[in-house]
């Protein structure tokens, strides 16, 4: 398991980047997908179910972003995934010149699907374009169903929206109608995954959603420019 120390980015083009980064993303055929939550909401468990259940079907990376450690991909390496751990120098965020460098490291010209984990929390990282071809945010039910009031951008900006920890949902205040509604007030477009990573509740819809993200960005034509 490889790790690299990047810095923020210095180009004001970070816009520019990260479309070229979505157009050589596209003539590979790899979907990037920008993957954003606090801290503690459920990425990890979530995306080593998603290896585990998918690895026979597509190529997954999965590049992790935190300010120290490497504790993450380490648990991702061991499912067998590609996996690097990306350390941000203090930064809060993934911007597109660090994530070029991560795609440059761990390598994707072979895999079908790479996940960025984003620096965990609901600010800075869905204010960055990155290059992903999708955004995808998690929100557990430990959290609270008013988080789409307090960080309206997160919600306006991602493409998806998974609802982790639903096997908690009796011992918490949480309504999923209300999460639900605030969060398509936001952004209407908005896909909603409620699942539990820890049963598996859920977790079919959500996968079968990627691998038809996956199909779509691979048949699209390469001059398609998706923006994050």
């Amino acid at each position: 398991m490889k790790v690299i120390e990047l810095n923020a980015s210095v180009t004001e083009s970070n816009d520019r980047d990260a479309d070229a980064i979505r157009k050589e993303m596209k003539e590979k055929g790899t979907l990037l997908i920008n993957l954003m939550s606090s801290p503690g909401s459920g990425k990890t468990t979530l995306l080593s179910r998603t290896i585990t259940d998918l690895k026979d079907q597509l190529s997954i990376g999965v590049m992790e972003a935190d300010i120290a450690s490497d504790v993450d991909a380490v648990k991702i390496e061991r499912l067998g995934a590609a996996s690097i751990q990306a350390h941000t120098d203090g930064m809060c965020h993934m911007d597109a010149g660090m994530t070029k460098r991560a795609l440059d490291s761990i390598g994707y010209e072979d895999k079908d699907l790479i996940f960025l984990e984003n620096v965990g929390n609901l600010i800075c990282p869905a204010e960055f374009d990155t290059g992903a071809g999708l955004k995808v945010m998690i929100l557990s039910v430990p959290e609270g169903d008013d988080k789409p009031l307090k960080y309206p951008l997160m919600f306006e900006q991602s493409d998806a929206l998974v609802i982790t920890k639903m096997d908690t949902l009796e011992y918490f205040d949480f309504s999923l109608d209300k999460c639900a509604e605030r969060a398509s007030r936001l952004n209407p477009s908005i896909q909603i995954f409620p699942l539990s990573a820890k049963t598996g509740a859920g977790m079919s819809i959500f996968e079968e959603w990627l691998k038809e993200q996956v199909s779509a960005w691979k048949g699209e034509k390469s001059d398609t420019i998706f923006r994050d």
